[in-house]
């Protein structure tokens, strides 16, 4: 049942991707940030409250900072789907856990004192060139911009996938890393929004 769970939940985020790509021409990257935020907010509270779930947290900080690096990763990428092709986009974003395993190996790297893991590197390098074999010839000149944008979110994805780890580590529960997250999204995308709309009047 967890793998059907899996798939499902692969197949609705690539469903996201191509909503947002559809939304990108009508609203700013601010307001698509936030109406995702409040449809997951009004669709996750009342399943909080059916299973008793409570909002309390004695992590506050850990939650602000994974919540904050969050919403950067995921206003960064819903830029990238907007200015590149869906695919190229979602390419980019899919190389999040290529970068968690290059954390991971120069935080290894760095606590055993200089010890390399060669399969590790090989796997990693095989990763970068197997990509960039993938996008090099699809990225034209005026999309580097955005491929560069959508390279960064994809590492700040890779932060934030470590930070849902230390915090499961420190035993909190998902809904309430998920909970969170979301309901930042709602006030960072608002104020993007008011911004961008101030920012047109001028």
């Amino acid at each position: 049942m967890a793998s059907l769970w899996m798939l499902f939940a692969t197949f609705a985020f690539a469903a996201m991707g191509v909503c947002v790509k559809l939304a990108s021409s009508l609203y700013s990257t601010s307001e698509i940030v936030m109406y995702r935020g409040l449809i997951g907010v009004v669709l996750l509270y009342p399943v909080i409250l059916w299973q008793g779930g409570t909002l309390r947290t004695p992590f506050g900080r850990a939650h602000l900072w994974r919540s904050g690096i969050g919403v950067t990763s995921l206003w960064l990428w819903f830029y990238a789907i907007g200015q590149l092709p869906l695919a190229m986009a979602m390419t980019l974003n899919y190389m999040a856990p290529i970068w968690i395993a290059f954390i991971l190996f120069c935080l290894g790297w760095w606590q055993s004192k200089n010890h390399i893991e060669w399969p590790l590197i090989a796997a990693i390098v095989a990763s970068f060139a197997g990509v960039t074999l993938a996008l090099q010839p699809a990225i034209d000149a005026e999309q580097w911009s955005g491929a560069a944008v959508g390279l960064i979110s994809s590492v700040i994805t890779a932060m934030a996938y470590l930070q849902v780890r230390r915090l499961g580590r420190m035993g909190e529960p998902e809904y309430r890393v998920v909970f969170y997250f979301t309901l930042t999204t709602i006030f960072a995308g608002l104020f993007g929004a008011l911004v961008f709309q101030h920012s047109a009047t001028q």
